[in-house]
């Protein structure tokens, strides 16, 4: 028997089975890990169902901030990188190398060679409460989820299946009744009341991953390719990178508008690509994982683009698709980006990340096209999740793993 269900007997024990059980038993919990406070804390939701002091990575070999989850799971397992050291009730968080794990040297200060030590009983029994996927969220300053108020975020429903509306079925030619009304009937016969036909929902949908950042070169030329293919200049494979059949598409775009030749998506020429379909360009790109797996991507549009994003991170439970409804919670994480990358990005201010509304106000920035809010609502289970930040890391992110988000820590004054 796991913790949380032995956590669930108690309560219901010490409330002589007065309370209602929780609908969504086995939603994920969220790891925090503080690196001031050298601690760990479980929430499931914005209550904490356990906590433990930690030990972090050591100056040289300090351990990442940022988001990850939980990637594989070990009983037993033998570090690759440190002389075969012990690594019981191994959960690892990046293919580099950085995990949770037992330890017998714990102490109050940072000590680790990178990964988040834990004394041995906490170790095992968080061993046993996870599962592959469960989110860990690793910060310098102590935060918490905070509850997420009516925003925008998304709602989970079912997709809509064949002959589920009135509309769907055939009708039968109308019959004037005795009062003067229309009686309207569908050519099929319905079940009667009672006479057991039963309505089977959909299985629950695994955890959805999204990550929304600000839109690559990549994606912008895949964007490009796209339009010139709609207009019927043969740009090829729509892949986002530069090929020789793009570039001839590109010269007779630019050669029949009166540009220069280069061959080359440079401002003059997108401009116009843009304004001859009527279209905006994206700012910004949604991705979507699930089961480890990339499964949709998409342009968003990001207002006031000079103002960061920030780094911020949303994680939904009681994932209810056939009451549309989902209990999602929230955090802000500090991250200073570097100033050559600010200058690349086009980022001129930075918003306040500990302010009370940060989380908030970053969603309210991004517009989600609806077909992109359509997949996503009808994919996501319990778990899912989505982070915002500005860059996407592309160095830890890849096969078998979710998205993985690393930030930079402010210095701190003096």
């Amino acid at each position: 028997m796991n913790f949380r269900a032995i956590l669930g007997l108690a309560l219901a024990t010490t409330f002589l089975f007065g309370a209602t059980a929780k609908a969504d038993i086995d939603d994920p919990l969220q790891i925090f890990v503080s690196k001031d406070t050298q601690s760990l804390a479980v929430y499931d939701g914005a209550a904490v169902v356990a906590t433990s002091n930690v030990s972090t990575g050591k100056p040289g070999h300090t351990t990442p901030s940022g988001v990850f989850s939980v990637l594989e799971k070990r009983k037993t397992h033998f570090s690759n990188l440190y002389d075969d050291a012990p690594m019981p009730f191994m959960q690892r968080l990046t293919w580099s190398g950085v995990a949770l794990h037992e330890s017998g040297h714990v102490p109050r200060y940072p000590a680790s060679h990178g990964c988040v030590r834990m004394p041995g009983d906490f170790a095992k029994m968080l061993f046993g409460m996870t599962k592959r996927g469960y989110h860990v969220v690793i910060t310098n300053r102590e935060i918490a989820p905070q509850p997420m108020p009516e925003i925008g975020l998304f709602k989970p429903r079912y997709p809509a299946q064949p002959g589920d509306l009135l509309s769907d079925a055939a009708m039968r030619p109308s019959m004037p009744t005795t009062d003067g009304s229309i009686e309207i009937a569908t050519a099929e016969t319905l079940p009667k009341l009672g006479a057991g036909a039963v309505a089977e929902l959909p299985k629950p949908q695994p955890a959805l991953k999204l990550l929304i950042t600000r839109v690559t070169e990549r994606h912008a030329l895949r964007e490009v390719q796209a339009m010139l293919n709609q207009l019927g200049y043969d740009a090829g494979d729509e892949t986002g990178t530069l090929t020789t059949k793009t570039a001839k598409a590109i010269k007779a775009y630019q050669t029949l508008h009166g540009q220069k030749p280069t061959g080359q998506a440079n401002a003059a020429f997108k401009a116009s690509l843009y304004k001859v379909l009527n279209r905006k360009a994206p700012t910004g790109w949604l991705y979507a994982r699930q089961n480890f797996k990339p499964v949709f991507d998409g342009p968003v549009d990001i207002a006031e683009p000079d103002l960061a994003l920030g780094t911020h991170f949303y994680h939904a439970v009681g994932v209810h698709p056939a009451q549309r409804s989902a209990d999602w919670y929230g955090v802000t994480l500090d991250n200073q980006i570097p100033a050559k990358q600010a200058v690349r990005l086009g980022i001129v201010r930075q918003p306040d990340a500990q302010a009370a509304d940060a989380a908030q106000a970053a969603f309210e920035r991004i517009a989600i096209p609806t077909d992109l809010r359509n997949k996503i609502e009808v994919m996501m289970g319990s778990g899912s999740s989505l982070t915002i930040t500005d860059a996407q890391d592309n160095l830890n992110t890849g096969d078998g793993t979710d998205f993985i988000t690393t930030t930079v820590e402010p210095r701190k004054a003096g």
